[in-house]
């Protein structure tokens, strides 16, 4: 993590930003680069002995535009070293291959991410790599499924979809005790509200796509890692080609300098919203883990630094069909997938789709909403008027 001389809105600003990476300017430029040049046959030489330096190599390898992204992430995970990928799930499928082998078993949290799911039943299953999904809930009790074979252990804290909140202290306590590793997807949290790494976790991934680049216009992953998985994640990227375009970057750290602000305005809105919900006769419950009610909230309190702007409630009554009179006349709250940019979203989602240790029973659909920086009146004034719909369908059909 950052030096306690320096909090973290002051390195949110200045992180990355090395004199030699920017040449006077406040932002590092985006270099678009594929052929780098050698001034002699010796400094290629160098070059090739270790491609791997901050050095110009070739673009693959990386400019100053994204030196300068992984080197802030880097001190705000508290890791060795950051890798980004062109996406989330590319930040994923990256980290997991870095830990595994053909022959092994893993093991996944039943709230993951459904890429991430698909991902371990298909390429990895391939590979002769088994997936075993458990309950999100579990906590030192995972310890029982471990096998000979298992290698890594993947998190995500909370669930997107279900919001519960694994407790992430347990869960790595007993993977050292077999020296697993473990890898948590910490997209929702950000280095701002949870630090893996410093926890004992392996790798730390996030979808940059989101809270980091913050305005719904790029498509980023970044996988950071302690000493002992950095060089794997490394060669595996390497090995697989994985890279990023400068110019998402460039995006990405600039999203990156507002990001403090951007996460405590998410917070403070959807904190609001959640609680106005709470109280609706229309909502059975509000999955928020700064709610007592949502699973985990006991483990949220004590290891987070505080909530983003992402959680869901559960209608009372009705099926995925009806929500149509919920979403198809909202104003502010717009259908679409991802979240963590500044805008508002709402998604009806069916866990029941991607789930196999345990089962999802609720009275009624699912709505997985994100909060963004409009004024939580008018939101919850389109909500309200949503939910109305809403009842007033269900009890037309009634």
């Amino acid at each position: 993590m950052t030096d306690t001389k320096q909090k973290t809105d002051t390195y949110l600003v200045t992180g990355g930003r090395r004199k030699e990476w920017s040449h006077g300017v406040v932002n590092p430029p985006v270099y678009r680069a594929s052929t780098c040049l050698f001034e002699t046959y010796a400094e290629l030489r160098e070059r090739c002995a270790d491609p791997s330096a901050k050095k110009l190599f070739y673009g693959r390898k990386g400019t100053p535009t994204q030196w300068s992204l992984e080197e802030a992430i880097t001190e705000l995970e508290g890791g060795t070293g950051t890798m980004l990928y062109p996406s989330g799930i590319a930040a994923i499928t990256g980290a997991i291959l870095a830990c595994v082998k053909a022959g092994d078993h893993i093991l996944i949290t039943d709230s993951a991410y459904e890429p991430t799911r698909t991902f371990a039943n298909g390429l990895l299953r391939q590979m002769g790599i088994e997936t075993t999904y458990y309950d999100p809930m579990v906590g030192a009790g995972i310890e029982e499924l471990f096998r000979e074979n298992t290698s890594l252990v993947v998190t995500e804290a909370p669930g997107s979809l279900t919001f519960e909140v694994q407790d992430l202290p347990a869960i790595i306590a007993a993977a050292k005790k077999r020296d697993l590793y473990v890898i948590t997807d910490n997209t929702w949290a950000t280095p701002l509200l949870l630090n893996p790494l410093t926890m004992g976790a392996d790798i730390s991934v996030h979808a940059c796509t989101k809270y980091i680049g913050g305005h719904s216009d790029i498509m980023l992953g970044s996988a950071t890692a302690n000493k002992r998985t950095f060089k794997a994640l490394q060669r595996t990227a390497y090995q697989l080609g994985q890279t990023c375009s400068p110019d998402d970057a460039f995006l990405a750290s600039r999203g990156l300098r507002t990001l403090g602000v951007r996460l405590k305005a998410h917070e403070e809105n959807a904190l609001k919203v959640a609680a106005w919900l709470r109280e609706r006769p229309e909502v059975a419950t509000v999955l928020h883990p700064a709610f007592e009610e949502c699973p985990g909230h006991e483990v949220w309190a004590r290891d987070f630094a505080g909530s983003s702007g992402l959680f869901s409630i559960v209608l009372k009554g009705g099926d995925y069909a009806d929500t149509a009179a919920l979403v198809d006349d909202m104003k502010l709250f717009k259908m679409g997938f991802s979240w963590g940019g500044y805008e508002s979203l709402i998604l009806p989602s069916d866990p029941n789709g991607s789930r196999s240790a345990t089962s999802w029973d609720a009275p009624g659909p699912l709505v997985r909403l994100h909060i963004g920086l409009e004024d939580t009146d008018d939101l919850i004034a389109d909500l309200e008027a949503g939910l109305e719909r809403y009842a007033a369908h269900i009890g037309a059909k009634d």
